[in-house]
């Protein structure tokens, strides 16, 4: 399957403003790439690249003063495949696991797992570890929240989405990345492209999306609270504890969001090897 992606993102700055860009997809999807995933703005700027403690790609830009458009189109391959399921991967006791992945068992700025962690005992205590525990709170964290973009918060902790039962795709990722910390399963925030590829067509307009993954198995394991259900197309971006350590732009200075368009569909064979081409 080949995956059209991109998007077009317009600030309005009062002055000068440096930004911070996180909008490639992760080096490991590079090689699935067709056609560059370059980011292109206008007026033309310079932009620096490095890689975050997270192995995130991270784009560096001085805005000048008046408007300012970031933009990418590009076609990448997959598979095609559902998100794979893993109904037998064991979850690791805490002082067996690896090293890198002991952060992602710990509270962080969205993840208040103090807040929750009685809660999720009560919930889940009597679940098989592993993938049922995590599934089962995939389940719940689906079902607690309501969805909706009017509900959009960006101050949202999880707790707060447990007891208010609303809010957006960030929302159910770090409600259900919070519980699954509270289990003792490593979980980390993740976000990227997501369109409506062997599901029915959405009305609202295309977003960037958040889903989480867990450490089961010996490996990290895709999950999605929003939909509950496996999916097809991801194309992994970024990934951090929580939303704070992934934001697509970060703005130094007054800079007003204008316009906002992202794309992500599927092409037919022909039209992908047409475009790749071009």
């Amino acid at each position: 399957m080949r995956i059209r992606a991109g998007y077009e993102i317009t600030y309005q700055c009062r002055g000068q403003t440096p930004m911070l860009l996180m909008l490639n997809v992760r080096p490991e999807r590079e090689p699935d790439l067709e056609s560059p995933d370059a980011i292109h703005t206008d007026p033309r700027l310079e932009i620096r690249q490095y890689r975050d403690l997270y192995g995130n790609t991270v784009s560096r830009v001085l805005a000048p003063a008046g408007q300012v458009t970031f933009s990418a189109d590009f076609v990448i391959e997959d598979s095609g495949e559902p998100d794979p399921e893993f109904p037998d991967a064991e979850q690791a006791l805490v002082q067996d696991l690896p090293d890198e992945t002991l952060v992602y068992l710990l509270g962080s700025r969205y993840c208040d797992t103090q807040q929750l962690s009685d809660t999720a005992w009560k919930l889940f205590g009597d679940v098989p570890a592993g993938w049922a525990r995590a599934k089962a709170i995939v389940a719940y964290a689906h079902e607690r929240v309501a969805f909706g973009y009017q509900h959009a918060r960006a101050t949202r902790t999880a707790s707060e989405a447990h007891e208010e039962r609303l809010g957006v795709c960030r929302d159910y990722a770090h409600l259900a990345v919070t519980l699954c910390r509270c289990m003792n399963i490593p979980a980390r925030y993740c976000t990227g492209y997501l369109g409506d590829i062997g599901v029915p067509g959405s009305r609202d307009e295309m977003d960037f999306s958040a889903w989480f993954q867990v450490w089961l198995g010996g490996a990290w394991r895709t999950l999605d609270a929003r939909h509950n259900k496996p999916r097809i197309g991801r194309i992994l971006m970024a990934i951090g504890r929580d939303a704070a350590d992934v934001p697509m732009m970060t703005t130094f200075g007054a800079a007003e969001l204008t316009g906002f368009k992202v794309i992500t569909e599927e092409l037919p064979l022909a039209a992908a090897q047409g475009y790749a081409a071009g």
